[in-house]
């Protein structure tokens, strides 16, 4: 099954049309002050330390989808390690690109996918809608710096997920700065928070019915997809990085908001054919695959057509796809 909430797994969402940004969205990037020769940022006080640990990793509900392999559920041991609490900012990615003068897949394409009731852009810079997934619109000038299109700034929402990045993308980010993207297994024991067998990182009930207390516990969609988002949450497509309650190791947003790389390359038999046999310890997913592994879901999730935002929840795009949808966190070395 496609993952509705990304213009196509396995696909690019860019057009590969390998022409540069128009001189204008070049232009009017707002980039923080600071010397191209700038040190990597310290990421240790946003970091949260993951215990070492022995978790039951997959779909223990028997409600994800057979083509995303989520089972069976097997034992996994992981070492501790530091993770940031939340997925990186526009904010801090304009450091990494000032420092580095790096430019996106999104923007050697010319083009990336925006939400069809998000984007600014002007109707030429509107190019098609996204095969199979017709509420991604191709937009010109959509990238890091334009998450909505070229009528967009990053500098609107700083402290919001940087969207727009490949994975690709996302590794030169964590090689200026010192860091990784986290394996599969790192991070849903990390999402999970401590809690064993759950659905979600706060529990198995998608919302609060407590009185005095928020209802939604991360963001989806709420609405009829794709046409009308009552925005019950708050958003209608990206929150802050550090919004809703974190989970119990103090990890912000593993469900909804953006979905997030992992290393790990995807194979959907993985779980089946190469992790039954006893406890498995720090896997690093398989030598190949079909797309590199997302995790969280996104803003676009909903229970109707894709829940995807559950924990054991997994999907895959190319190491070159990127949309307004997709984000990553880091692992310290």
């Amino acid at each position: 099954m496609a993952d509705c909430c990304s213009p196509g797994a396995g696909t690019r969402a860019h057009s590969g049309s390998g022409k540069s940004l128009p001189l204008r969205a070049i232009a009017d990037r707002p980039i923080p002050g600071t010397s191209a020769q700038s040190a990597r940022p310290s990421k240790e006080a946003s970091d949260v330390v993951i215990p070492a640990g022995t978790f039951a990793m997959g779909d223990p509900f028997n409600e994800g989808y057979d083509d995303d392999g989520e089972s069976p559920v097997h034992e996994v041991f992981v070492a501790q390690f530091r993770i940031s609490a939340a997925t990186v900012t526009n904010e801090e990615f304009a450091e990494f690109v000032n420092a580095t003068g790096h430019r996106t897949e999104s923007e050697i394409f010319g083009t990336s996918a925006v939400f069809h009731l998000a984007v600014k852009a002007e109707t030429q810079d509107i190019l098609n809608r996204v095969n199979n997934v017709p509420w991604w619109l191709n937009v010109r000038g959509a990238d890091w710096s334009h998450p909505a299109g070229p009528l967009s700034s990053w500098s609107e929402i700083p402290d919001h997920p940087v969207t727009h990045v490949s994975h690709n993308d996302a590794l030169a980010y964590c090689e200026w700065a010192g860091r990784r993207l986290p394996t599969e297994a790192e991070w849903e024991y990390a999402a999970r928070g401590g809690l064993a067998g759950h659905r979600y990182p706060w529990g198995n009930d998608l919302h609060n019915d407590a009185p005095g207390q928020d209802a939604h516990n991360c963001n989806i969609w709420q609405g009829e997809f794709p046409s009308r988002n009552t925005i019950n949450d708050g958003y209608l497509t990206t929150a802050p990085a550090k919004s809703f309650h974190p989970n119990g190791y103090g990890l912000y947003q593993t469900s909804g908001n953006v979905w997030e790389w992992c290393s790990d390359w995807f194979l959907p038999k993985y779980y089946k054919t190469c992790l039954t046999q006893g406890t498995v310890e720090n896997p690093k997913g398989p030598s190949i695959g079909r797309g590199r592994v997302m995790r969280g879901g996104s803003y676009l999730c909903h229970d109707s057509y894709c829940n995807r935002y559950r924990l054991a929840a997994r999907s895959s795009n190319t190491p070159d796809s990127a949309s307004g949808n997709l984000g990553f966190r880091t692992v310290a070395l």
